[in-house]
């Protein structure tokens, strides 16, 4: 009897520079699955039809990448209690009998990122500095809270939307001014970028490093480029760094365990894949 053909996919608007399917589809064919992975292109008015659509046209699921990511959790069924700490999914999976569940794999991603670069990582290692207080600072806040960690330092251009993560997440949260970013760095163990400043197209983020000691982290969720320009001079001065490709691809792995049924690894020829659309 032939396997099942499983189709998954991603929604968004727009949805063409996913690196998604390249991700997906490679898995696919490194495990011999009998399967798909496409590209979605939903306008966020018809979010709902597309997502009531899922079950009907016999789909796993799919992904839900920008500017669905808040607006799906009204139209599934059930909302993991991660998610729903994260006020945002990015995964959702159809169940044997039609609903929809959504989940937030982005804190995992982000996590796993840290470990696969330095193994002994501990969350609990020391002050945690994080730049920004969008979508991305709010995953990255929460999973390491949930990692562990002692201390975090919250900053942000608009120190109001930094705020509201404090007042939320609670009294391990600290918030400087913007105009304090480059003194907050002394004593960090690790830094993490998640604003777009230094992305491709984008103004590059304006940091000195002066106070950040040299056995810190330093991260960027931005993976265009691999290296921004904040990567390259921690990396000059000999601190640790990790850019957004690892969280891009470990954040796929839950996705594809649900709709699939394989725990992908993630090889060297699927970097180099990923990097090649770049």
């Amino acid at each position: 009897m032939a396997q099942q053909f499983v189709m998954a996919g991603v929604m968004g608007w727009p949805v063409a520079h996913s690196r998604s399917p390249v991700i997906h589809n490679h898995w696919i064919r490194q495990y011999g699955l009998n399967g798909s992975y496409g590209l979605f292109p939903v306008r966020p008015e018809r979010l709902e039809a597309a997502l009531r659509g899922l079950s009907a046209l016999g789909m796993a699921g799919c992904n839900i990448t920008l500017p669905h990511k808040v607006q799906a959790m009204q139209w599934v069924d059930h909302v993991d209690p991660l998610g729903q700490r994260m006020g945002a999914i990015n995964l959702v999976v159809v169940q044997a009998d039609g609903a929809l569940h959504g989940f937030n794999t982005d804190g995992y991603g982000f996590i796993q990122s840290l470990r696969d670069a330095k193994p002994d990582w501990r969350a609990d290692a020391g002050p945690i500095v994080v730049l920004g207080g969008g979508g991305a600072a709010r995953a990255i806040v929460l999973s390491l809270i949930d990692a562990g960690a002692s201390s975090i330092r919250l900053i942000n251009r608009t120190r109001s939307k930094a705020q509201a993560l404090a007042d939320e997440f609670g009294p391990l949260i600290a918030v400087f001014d913007w105009s304090e970013r480059h003194d907050a760095l002394a004593g960090a163990a690790m830094l993490v970028n998640s604003t777009d400043q230094g992305m491709h197209g984008k103004t590059d983020l304006d940091l000195r490093l002066d106070a950040l000691p040299i056995d810190a982290l330093v991260c960027d969720a931005i993976y265009i480029p691999l290296e921004t320009t904040l990567l390259a001079a921690a990396r000059a001065r000999g601190n640790l760094t990790v850019n957004g490709l690892g969280m891009l691809l470990n954040q796929a792995r839950p996705a594809f365990k649900a709709w699939f049924g394989v725990d992908p690894e993630l090889t060297p020829v699927l970097r180099e894949a990923v990097i090649a659309t770049f």
